[in-house]
């Protein structure tokens, strides 16, 4: 496996692993210094960089009082973060058994800890990007055991899931956020998400027409 590929795959697992921590639960101090901190990250996050507040408040007055509220009206009080929701045409929930992203998740051994998550169905945005970045760990594991057509198998999975999960209704949801969001941080958390989903599933539908070869 070349470096190249290797950063690639690299960048796709942080960048899920983050977007599924930020749609998940609120933002911690550790968290947000962490994003702050880091040049890299918070490229991603040009309207929370130069937002009044920040130079304002301290980080812990910040999130008590703007980022944690503005977080329980998106993700839990305002908009509705599951794919059911968007998908069913009586826009129900299904939060039992019957859940096809339940399903699935079971299928691969994917166990999602509800109560942990905060969240009520496994069709939650957080944890969909969740399970794409534990696909994304186990096509670098492949790689990296040089194991091709594994790793192969694992990305056409990433592309079914996204095709018929995740960008049939993230992305509408994303813009909501983007809408109705009370603050810079989940404006351009929205925003970063919107812009990766997308990039990615262009990557991967790019991979499905050459057979998901990979030029290592």
């Amino acid at each position: 496996m070349n470096n190249e590929l290797k950063e690639q795959q690299l960048a796709r697992i942080n960048l899920y692993a983050l977007t599924s921590r930020l749609t998940m639960s609120e933002v911690d101090e550790g968290l947000l210094k962490s994003i702050e901190e880091d040049e890299n990250i918070m490229s991603f996050f040009p309207t929370y960089r130069t937002w009044s507040k920040r130079k304002k408040f301290d980080t812990k007055t910040l999130i008590e009082q703007y980022l944690n509220v503005d977080f329980t009206n998106l993700f839990l009080l305002h908009l509705i973060p599951y794919e059911s929701f968007y998908t069913r045409e009586d826009q129900m929930m299904e939060t039992g058994g019957d859940n096809p992203v339940q399903a699935l998740f079971n299928d691969f051994d994917f166990r999602v800890e509800l109560d942990k998550a905060r969240v009520m169905a496994a069709d939650h945005v957080g944890v969909e990007l969740e399970f794409m970045y534990k696909l994304c760990e186990s096509e670098l594991k492949a790689l990296e055991n040089e194991d091709y057509e594994a790793a192969a198998e694992i990305a056409k999975i990433e592309y079914d899931f996204m095709k018929e999960h995740i960008v049939e209704w993230v992305p509408m949801f994303l813009i909501n956020v983007k809408n109705e969001a009370g603050t810079a941080f989940y404006f351009d958390v929205a925003d970063l998400a919107l812009e990766f989903i997308m990039s990615d599933f262009e990557y991967l539908s790019e991979r499905k027409e050459n057979g998901f070869k990979y030029d290592v």
